[in-house]
């Protein structure tokens, strides 16, 4: 396959090594994504080598020993290894995005953020989050015990939960002073009361691992609880999370369609049907489309840049981007597979997983309608803006 060149624009130019590394990781952990996505195990070899390279701290602080990647740094890398596994990257995207809200928590003083990412660097540990689907109303509950909480719930799409080390998530709690709060928190995997549940079986994706997680009367001590957050609001923690996360995952989501139109356009060139007025016009399209994509993603992490400071506007233009990619990403697939033609229905066929993978990026938050109401809302200047907007 051909593989996409993402670092053809002059910006993103000082990029091309970080990019060519990960395209050659990519090759070495590709070999396995087939079997994966077949038998819908988790992509555990990938993950060893992610491990043993080191790529696990890409995100964490050059001073407590990882690689100092910023934002868009880290959706470089994602896009990039998106055109070998998907589920590799979109998994991996999980943990990255829990480190970067880490790191800038720590540039900002946030007490023991750096043991958290110390232990990242130097034990390779796999932080798990359960964020995009708990959101502001998080599932489950929690109650005060000396000491601590106990927490009680089931937590779904938990992506890595096989080889999790740490369970990034929340819980809300009716605390007798503020009222109805969201606790976020650092669980232990492997803390009693903790069980990873074996029912990821989905259309896509399906290398991610992306098990529930069941939390049976689970001891949270005092110091294990990172936030203490206003429920059902966007906050400014949950702001820059999805400041720092959604742009990533958008970013896999593109490098999927990508390697779908570069398998198209292999298929067709040198064969008769590449002078087909129609097969090229096809082309055409998908090419265009994700051209705007990459615009769509570059202009959000402009408006992310390095620090980001948190703020609804920020979450929006990264909303924005995200809602383009993914009416891309499924129409470029679309088109790839019509270019193929009956070759690329085949079960042994690239494009067929690629079609598949994609559909999943919709699920994330924020979804494409979501992403219009919470426009209007800010058009109109409504409170409800800070709020996760739900579509009919």
């Amino acid at each position: 396959m051909t593989t996409v060149d993402i670092t053809q624009s002059p910006r993103s130019r000082p990029r091309e090594e970080l990019a060519a590394r990960t395209d050659e990781l990519g090759r070495r952990i590709a070999p396995y994504a087939r079997a994966h996505d077949r038998d819908g195990t988790f992509v555990a070899e990938a993950y060893e080598i992610l491990r043993s390279e080191g790529r696990l701290a890409l995100a964490v602080p050059r001073e407590l020993g990882g690689d100092g990647a910023t934002v868009r740094d880290v959706a470089t890398v994602q896009r990039t290894l998106a055109h070998h596994c998907a589920a590799t990257a979109l998994a991996s995207s999980m943990h990255h995005h829990v480190v970067l809200a880490a790191a800038w928590r720590y540039r900002h003083g946030a007490p023991g953020a750096d043991r958290m990412l110390r232990r990242v660097a130097g034990e390779g540990l796999v932080l798990v989050s359960t964020g995009g689907a708990d959101q502001t109303r998080p599932r489950g509950t929690a109650r005060k015990v000396p000491g601590g909480y106990r927490v009680d719930g089931r937590k779904v799409f938990c992506s890595q939960a096989p080889v999790g080390d740490v369970l990034a998530t929340m819980f809300p709690y009716d605390d007798p002073d503020e009222g109805r709060i969201v606790l976020n928190m650092m669980v232990p995997m492997k803390a009693d009361g903790v069980r990873v549940l074996d029912n990821w079986d989905s259309l896509g994706m399906r290398g991610t691992g992306s098990h529930d997680v069941e939390l049976t009367d689970v001891f949270v001590p005092d110091a294990a609880v990172v936030a203490r957050r206003p429920y059902g609001v966007i906050d400014p923690p949950f702001q820059l999370v999805l400041s720092v996360a959604m742009p990533v995952v958008a970013a896999v989501y593109l490098g999927v369609a990508e390697a779908a139109h570069a398998h198209a356009t292999a298929l067709v060139a040198g064969t008769p049907r590449a002078g087909d007025p129609s097969v090229r016009r096809q082309l055409g399209v998908a090419a265009t489309r994700l051209q705007v994509a990459s615009w769509a993603l570059d202009g959000a992490l402009d408006v992310v840049g390095d620090d980001p400071v948190p703020s609804m506007t920020t979450v929006a233009a990264v909303m924005t981007a995200k809602a383009e990619i993914a009416r891309t990403a499924i129409e470029v697939c679309d088109l790839a597979l019509d270019v193929a033609g009956g070759r690329g229905f085949y079960r042994s066929s690239p494009l067929e997983q690629c079609y598949r993978d994609v559909r999943g990026v919709k699920f994330h938050p924020l979804t494409p309608e979501e992403t219009l109401l919470l426009a209007g809302a800010q058009a109109l200047g409504s409170a409800a803006a800070t709020a996760i907007p739900r579509s009919a």
